[in-house]
């Protein structure tokens, strides 16, 4: 081996890779790199580095090698050359491998529209290829992505065609992509690339977030174009925006503040020389920006104050960018009179950008002290870090400032006033804002459903709902999503549908954003059907919607469900992110699959470098404790580098109860108090686990311990949504109208079900007393007495649903799946971990709870 290594040429040395797939294939089959039983992924390796150095040889020797060790080559495989082969200059070779493919899928079309983008700068054939497959695309895909959308917008760029970029952009609209910060980014540029100035600023102007880049691109059009006016109120709009400046925003202002190639004028407040000297200084300060003399360029904007020289626009895009960067010496040229409004407010908007909210709070009480007058910027200012900060003293002065100036009727400073009090939680205060606005538009009326969502009054949020759609205010996707939100929390699937079918109205449940809220509405309100439903017509699917999906599906229990979607999202190349792995690894634990759960945290590090946190570590405790591996769940939590959550110690203790490993409990609990002395569920779990030993004695002094420490336990309760009215039941609850009915119904139930095989399992119940009282005391728990009513007042055909808020009890548990069979009913019962869907005497939770 060592004298043909010699005899390779120099090239090979440095890349043995190459040199191993040139020999001949009877020296390379007892490879370690490869075998006759070997898997594709062998091959990424080689693929990687001839992508990375742009080495087609190897390339293509890697491509052989598959060809002769591969029989039937993964698609993944396959796309991976695919963009090899474009990536290294070889854009026949990749249409020949996509040609040849049996099965594509989006990656493949995305893989070779990008190889033919990659490839049409000053070719028009392999744009037009590139548009011709596109359209192949549209008639075998069901749905792209951004991915897709990428390479498209390229090609629109190289190919000059305004009309091609116009129907691109139509499309991206149509498929909800248009607000996709990439999309519409792309979108301005090619736009302004074509001269269409007037579109890419409209374009501009709906984007949700813009950066530095887009705002340099946008300021070059206009004065590439010599519209000095429209460069001045733009940048003026950026001074406000709160964005650095970079050097290609400095060089941009420079021009700005200059004069034109035909010796136009920039506007300016000031006339004649006044003017001139401006731009002089403007250029003076953009000089001292660059360079970082930061006290130069303050104490050359403090000479041309006092010289009563108005300055214009650009002077305070400049001076803000200083006072961002250096606010230590603006503050000492601001002692504390020189400066005047507009000077006061680039301060405050400095230091609000700058995360200074309480020098923002000083600066305005000096302005307030030394008798200045404030203007509706200086108050929507001071009221947006009133909020950030939840200073709702301050702000309430505020407010009373915006009413004696009269600029509380601004609807600028009434939605800042609004906004204020919502972050800060006082919703009367926050209602008596919101009535004091005259006309509230659709931000204003959405501001306050969500800030009724924020503070806990869901069912409040419905309200101002109406009240906005009587008053012919048309909510938008944002509005929409929020109320989404709203029926989640309330568990509220009657209300859920009813908003949907609002949205379904006013044509916005394409939006991603409105589909995916939709899709965790349904999940969390027990719908699980409905949810994966929607999920499955959702245009184009985010990381967001994927993620609701499988988080939805590993709380109902549907872990193999989950993982199946995991596994399609992968293929489909969206990269998974921390949160679809808190998915992936409760559909584990609630599946009871614990070898799935450590696979998936080693994957995640390993294959996608996400570093575990205390919520995935809490995933496969919780997975080792259901299955019955509680002291390999207590060796886990010792042994992580993380400290362990009061939520860990929990739920392994919930499952030292159901194991009954008293033992591990003792020291479960004994954490758990010291991290949370006051938690009820540590005595409860305790004395619950003492009385299923029969431990009597224990169980008391466990008891006791929680009088002591004058701990409350948090009281057990079930409802249930009937033609949307909740209805709510404790243990024993005789409140009720039809209590009478309903603990008939129990009883009739108890009946029926112990004839089908049913036992009370009094090892539940929690004290120490005949068998048959203990039974009794099982009958009337609040779920119980939930489905009772539930079976008395519900068609026959439909599912009952019941939340409780702790867990539910196994005796209860046990009772729901002989319901379910003897009634031939579907029940869907939400604890405080879970969804048990039982049906024909089966819960999906498989008995992992």
């Amino acid at each position: 081996m060592q004298a043909t290594l010699k005899s390779i040429p120099f090239s090979f040395h440095r890349s043995p890779k190459l040199y191993y797939l040139l020999l001949p294939l009877h020296l390379t089959s007892a490879s370690p790199f490869c075998s006759s039983s070997s898997s594709s992924s062998q091959w990424f390796s080689f693929l990687r580095d001839a992508i990375s150095t742009s080495d087609l040889r190897l390339g293509k020797c890697t491509h052989a090698r598959i060809l002769a060790f591969e029989e039937n080559p993964e698609r993944f495989l396959i796309n991976n050359l695919i963009s090899m082969y474009s990536k290294c200059g070889s854009l026949t070779y990749a249409r020949l491998v996509f040609d040849k493919m049996p099965e594509r899928d989006l990656v493949s079309w995305n893989s070779i529209l990008a190889a033919y983008a990659q490839s049409s700068e000053g070719v028009i054939e392999n744009v037009e290829e590139g548009f011709h497959l596109f359209r192949i695309l549209r008639q075998d895909v069901v749905f792209t992505s951004r991915m897709t959308l990428a390479p498209l917008l390229k090609l629109c760029l190289h190919s000059g065609y305004v009309w091609a970029s116009e129907t691109v952009h139509g499309y991206a609209c149509k498929i909800g992509l248009d607000s996709d910060e990439f999309v519409s980014g792309a979108l301005v540029n090619i736009y302004l690339k074509f001269g269409k100035v007037k579109e890419g600023r409209v374009l501009f102007e709906e984007m949700p977030y813009r950066d530095v880049v887009l705002w340099n691109l946008m300021l070059k059009a206009y004065l590439d174009r010599g519209l000095k006016e429209e460069a001045v109120d733009l940048s003026s709009e950026f001074g406000r925006s709160g964005l650095h400046p970079n050097e290609t925003t400095l060089r941009l202002l420079d021009r700005v503040s200059g004069d034109d190639s035909e010796g136009g004028q920039v506007k300016s407040s000031a006339n004649g020389n006044d003017a001139s000297v401006i731009r002089s200084k403007n250029q003076i300060l953009t000089k001292y920006l660059k360079g970082s003399q930061y006290s130069a360029l303050l104490q050359c904007f403090a000479d041309m104050v006092e010289s009563n020289l108005e300055c214009d626009d650009v002077t305070f895009i400049l001076v803000l960018a200083t006072a961002v960067r250096c606010m230590k010496e603006a503050e000492i040229l601001f002692e504390r009179n020189s400066f005047d409004l507009v000077a006061c407010n680039a301060m405050m908007s400095g230091y609000t950008q700058s995360n200074d909210g309480h020098k923002t709070l000083k600066l305005f009480a000096l302005m307030h002290h030394q008798g200045e007058r404030s203007d509706d910027f200086t108050l929507a200012t001071v009221l947006k870090t009133c909020g950030s900060l939840f200073a709702i003293n301050e702000g309430k002065q505020v407010h009373s400032n915006a009413i004696k100036s009269g600029y509380d009727s601004d609807l600028w400073v009434s939605s800042g006033v609004l906004d204020m009090y919502v972050k800060c939680g006082d919703m009367r205060a926050a209602q008596f804002a919101f009535n004091c606005i005259h006309a509230p538009d659709d931000v204003a009326w959405t501001t306050m459903i969500s800030g009724c969502i924020e503070n806990g009054e869901e069912e409040r949020s419905f309200h101002v709902y109406s009240q906005m759609r009587l008053m012919g205010v048309l909510p938008d996707e944002f509005t929409i999503a929020t109320l989404a939100k709203a029926s989640s929390c309330l568990t509220a699937l009657e209300q859920g549908r009813q908003i949907h079918a609002n949205a379904l109205k006013l044509n916005c449940t394409g939006d991603t954003f409105v589909g995916t809220s939709f899709v965790d509405m349904y999940a969390k309100c027990g719908s699980i059907d409905d949810a994966y439903s929607l999920f499955k017509r959702i245009e184009v699917r985010n990381i967001a919607a994927w993620n609701a999906m499988l988080v939805g599906l590993a709380q109902h229990g549907e872990g193999k469900e989950a993982l199946q979607l995991f596994n399609q999202m992968k293929s489909l190349g969206i990269k998974p992110d921390k949160v679809t792995f808190i998915g992936v690894l409760s559909a584990c634990s609630h599946s009871g699959l614990v070898s799935e759960a450590y696979k998936h945290i080693e994957s995640m590090q390993r294959d996608y470098g996400i570093k575990p946190e205390i919520e995935h570590y809490s995933c496969l405790a919780d997975a080792l404790g259901r299955a019955g591996l509680v002291r390999e769940a207590e060796k886990l939590i010792e042994s992580m580098s993380l400290e362990a959550s009061a939520s860990m110690y929990r739920a392994l203790l919930a499952a030292c109860r159901v194991q009954g490993d008293t033992e591990t409990g003792k020291r479960v609990a004994t954490k758990l108090l010291e991290l949370e002395p006051l938690d009820s569920s540590a005595y409860v779990l305790l004395s619950n686990m003492y009385a299923a030993a029969s431990k009597w004695s224990e169980m008391k002094l466990a008891r006791t311990m929680m009088k002591g420490q004058k701990v409350k336990k948090d009281p057990g309760f079930s409802w249930i949504e009937v033609k949307n009215k909740i209805h709510l039941f404790v243990v024993d609850d005789r409140s009720n109208p039809q209590s009478e009915l309903i603990y008939k119904k129990v009883k009739d139930v108890i009946r029926d079900l112990k004839q089908e095989g049913y036992v009370p399992e009094t090892d539940f119940t929690l004290v120490d007393v005949e068998e048959e009282e203990k039974e009794r005391a099982l009958y009337y728990h609040s779920e119980k007495l939930a489905v009772a009513f539930g079976l008395m007042s519900t068609p026959a055909s439909t599912p009952i649903r019941v939340i409780k808020n702790l867990r539910v009890c196994g005796d209860c548990h046990n009772a729901m799946k002989y319901i379910a069979k003897v009634y031939d009913r579907e029940i869907i019962l939400r604890d405080a971990n879970r969804f048990h869907r039982f049906k024909d005497g089966k819960c999906s939770c498989g008995d992992f709870w």
